[in-house]
């Protein structure tokens, strides 16, 4: 199963996790240092559903944003 929804389209970004240490200016240290970029992802949040759709029903993977907003009808 894709990591996509199927009415908007949304699916996984990319992005970073960075790891600082050391003591802030403000607190009296020398400023934090990144020591770490590592990859990560963003999953989107998806749910399996049953839809109606012509009639009929269907089970379709839809993220949370369209079912608030009522792009999809549920069975």
């Amino acid at each position: 199963m894709a990591r996509v929804c199927d009415i908007c389209g949304k699916g996984v970004s990319s992005g970073s996790t960075i790891v600082r240490h050391g003591l802030k200016k403000v607190k009296g240290g020398i400023g934090l240092h990144i020591t770490g970029v590592t990859k990560r992802r963003f999953l989107p949040n998806l749910q399996r559903i049953r839809v109606s759709e012509n009639g009929g029903t269907k089970r379709k993977t839809v993220c949370t944003a369209c079912i608030r907003s009522g792009k999809v009808v549920k069975a």
